[in-house]
C-alpha cells in the first residue's frame, strides 16, 4: 500500500482524519495528531523527524503560511517575511524529494472580509487580526515557486471562496466541519493524482 504524509498547520489538523477516512484501503495516511507544522522552518524540522523515524513516503502533502505571515507582538514583522518563507518552502521541498516522495503543496485558506466577518461574528469572540492581503501575497509567492519547481498545487484558497463565509468557524481563522470535509475531498483527490506519478 502506498504511503502519504500530511504536514502543515492547524488547518491540516482539521481535515487530516477526513483524508484518512477517504483514502482507507488505498493509502497508509500518516500525520502528527498532537502537533501542527506551525511556520515553514518548524515544518522542515518536523518533516525530517518523520523521514528519520517512518522511512519513505510515496506522496507528501503540506501547507504553511498562517504562522509564517503572523506578526506576533512585540515583533513588528512577520515570523518569516516572504523571501524567508519561500526559502524554507524550498528546503522542505528538497527534503521531500530526497525522501523519494511526490510533493503536493496546499495554499492557505482565505480570511474573511469585514463585511463577511460580521455575518458569522459572535459576541465575545475576538476578530482575527490576519489580513487577506497577507494570505494572497504569501500564496502568490508560494504558487509561483511551486510552478517553477513543477510541484502540484492543491488550491484550498479558491475552494473556500465557494462559501459566502469561506467556511470559517466563529474564530474567523479556522474552518467549520463542512469546510474541513470539503478540503479533505479535494486533498484526497490531489493525493490520488500525485500517486499516479509514483
Amino acid at each position: 500500500m502506498k504511503r502519504v504524509l500530511l504536514l502543515g498547520d492547524s488547518i491540516r489538523m482539521g481535515y487530516d482524519e477526513y483524508v484518512k477516512e477517504l483514502l482507507t484501503g488505498e493509502f497508509e495516511v500518516v500525520y502528527d495528531d498532537a502537533d501542527n507544522g506551525r511556520f515553514a522552518a518548524y515544518t522542515l524540522w518536523q518533516a525530517n523527524q518523520f523521514f528519520r523515524h517512518c522511512g519513505r513516503f510515496d506522496v507528501v502533502h503540506w501547507n504553511n503560511g498562517y504562522w509564517d505571515m503572523n506578526v506576533e507582538a512585540p515583533m513588528v514583522e512577520a515570523i518569516h517575511p516572504v523571501p524567508e518563507y519561500v526559502h524554507f518552502l524550498g528546503r522542505i521541498l528538497a527534503e521531500i524529494r530526497r525522501n523519494g516522495a511526490v510533493p503536493v503543496f496546499a495554499t492557505s485558506t482565505p480570511i474573511l472580509s469585514e463585511e463577511a466577518a460580521q455575518a458569522v461574528m459572535k459576541e465575545g469572540i475576538p476578530r482575527t487580526f490576519y489580513k487577506n492581503e497577507w494570505v494572497a501575497e504569501y500564496n502568490k509567492a508560494a504558487v509561483d515557486f511551486m510552478e517553477r519547481e513543477g510541484v502540484a498545487v492543491n488550491d484550498l484558497y479558491s475552494l473556500c471562496l465557494e462559501s459566502p463565509t469561506y467556511y470559517k468557524c466563529p474564530d474567523l481563522l479556522h474552518l467549520t466541519q463542512e469546510g474541513y470535509k470539503r478540503c479533505a475531498e479535494q486533498t484526497a483527490a490531489a493525493i490520488r493524482k500525485a500517486a499516479d506519478f509514483t
